[in-house]
């Protein structure tokens, strides 16, 4: 199920999700100086697909930051299940979970049913969004399941010339 659709130029709407200290943090905005902002929704701690992708995404980080973009991903996990995550996980940019699936509904995530044993609770799909200076969305991609994902290879590059760096 998913509840409406942003669209590109929207206004982004806070999202307030939790850091590992439990701190409470708006990530519709760079947590560094960069002026862009890019968060991914991640299905949980036991997708092996998403944790590919956010080491990929590691991979890539500096390419990112150099283009003016930060990252965040965030799930609907709890701390522990991040905690969890984080302990077989090596990422360089922040990781946040908390990610409630009102929050989900209202960026258009599809959510899906808890997959019990390995996941006992709802959770997002995946999502990719790039949200600009002026706090709107430049750019969407949602899926209805871990496998279709943007290419960041492809994402990158097009960027790094679309940015002029």
């Amino acid at each position: 199920m998913s509840a409406h659709k942003l669209t590109p130029g929207s206004e982004f709407p806070e999202l307030s999700v939790f850091d590992t200290s439990d701190k409470l943090v708006d990530i519709s905005k760079p947590l560094s100086d960069v002026k862009w902002q890019m968060i991914i929704t991640y299905r949980h701690h036991n997708c092996p697909k998403c944790t590919e992708y956010l080491i990929k995404l590691t991979s890539l980080r500096q390419r990112l930051l150099d283009i003016g973009i930060d990252l965040a991903a965030v799930s609907c996990d709890s701390k522990e299940d991040l905690n969890d995550h984080l302990n077989g996980l090596d990422v360089n940019f922040p990781l946040f979970y908390g990610l409630t699936i009102d929050q989900a509904l209202g960026l258009g995530l599809h959510i899906s049913p808890p997959q019990p044993p390995k996941v006992d609770h709802e959770f997002s799909e995946p999502g990719l969004f790039v949200i600009n200076p002026k706090g709107q969305l430049e750019l969407i991609s949602i899926s209805n399941n871990p496998i279709l994902r943007p290419d960041l290879d492809v994402f990158v590059s097009a960027w790094e010339k679309a940015l002029g760096k």
